[in-house]
Formats: structure tokens, C-alpha cells, sequence
């Protein structure tokens, strides 16, 4: 019995570290030195930082409002690769948007990203976002 209890403890203790791993995911096509990481793995569970619709490179947003969505979806899509997930990975999306009325333009975009299987998703319209003129901010959480 005291044995079992030992090799129980040990078992415990080896995987206990692997628990609590927590590893931040910054893509190199993202600027770095902000004050957030554009990810976090933590326990096999990927938390996306918004993302606006900006260009990476030249960090400009879209007038086009589709371009704009297509933008912010692309850089999940690099984040999700960074770790080894896809859109399909993807069990919550939170969306925030400046502009309601926008919101069947944006579907029709989101949809054409995620065909089926469709995570859980919340969208709230909001006044502003970090960058005055971006129209829509989007977060996920992925899961392997």
C-alpha cells in the first residue's frame, strides 16, 4: 500500500508541472514590445488577445469594412498556427463592433472562417476601440 501511495505521489508530482504551463505565443509577423502578448497557451487552452483589423505591416486599417474583418481573422489564423491550432480549435469567439448595422457584412465574412461546427460567439456593439478608427475587435479561445 505505502508503495502504491509513493508511486501515486510521484505520478502527481511529474505531471503537476505540465498543469500549469503557461506559454506566450507572439507570432513574428506581429510587432512585439506592446503591452500584451498576442496569446497565451495555458494547460492546452489558447486565449487570443483582440485583435483589430489592422495590416501587420503597415498597421493601417481597412476602409473597406469586409477587408477589415478578413484582416482581423487572418491574424487569428497566424496566431492559431503559431501554436498548432486551426479555426477548428476555435470553441469561443467574443466580437465587439462599433457599428451594428454592420453586422450581416460581418457574418457573411465570419462564416466564410468558420463553415461549420460554429464556436460559441457573443457580438456587442461598443462606442470605440483602442484604435479610433477600427470598426471591430475580435477575441478567441481555442482548445486541442
Amino acid at each position: 500500500m505505502k508503495l502504491a501511495c509513493v508511486l501515486l505521489l510521484s505520478a502527481f508530482t511529474a505531471v503537476t508541472p505540465l498543469l500549469a504551463e503557461k506559454k506566450i505565443i507572439q507570432p513574428k509577423e506581429f510587432p512585439g514590445g506592446g503591452p500584451l502578448s498576442a496569446a497565451v497557451l495555458a494547460d492546452g487552452t489558447l486565449y487570443v488577445s483582440g485583435q483589430l483589423g489592422r495590416d501587420l505591416k503597415t498597421q493601417k486599417i481597412p476602409q473597406d469594412f469586409d477587408a477589415e474583418v478578413r484582416q482581423v481573422l487572418d491574424s487569428i489564423g497566424i496566431i492559431l498556427r503559431e501554436a498548432k491550432m486551426d479555426y477548428s480549435d476555435v470553441v469561443s469567439v467574443q466580437i465587439y463592433m462599433t457599428d451594428m448595422s454592420l453586422f450581416a457584412r460581418m457574418n457573411a465574412v465570419y462564416t466564410t472562417y468558420f463553415k461549420t461546427d460554429r464556436p460559441s460567439r457573443t457580438t456587442v456593439g461598443v462606442v470605440k476601440l483602442a484604435a479610433p478608427d477600427a470598426r471591430i475587435e475580435i477575441t478567441v479561445t481555442a482548445r486541442r
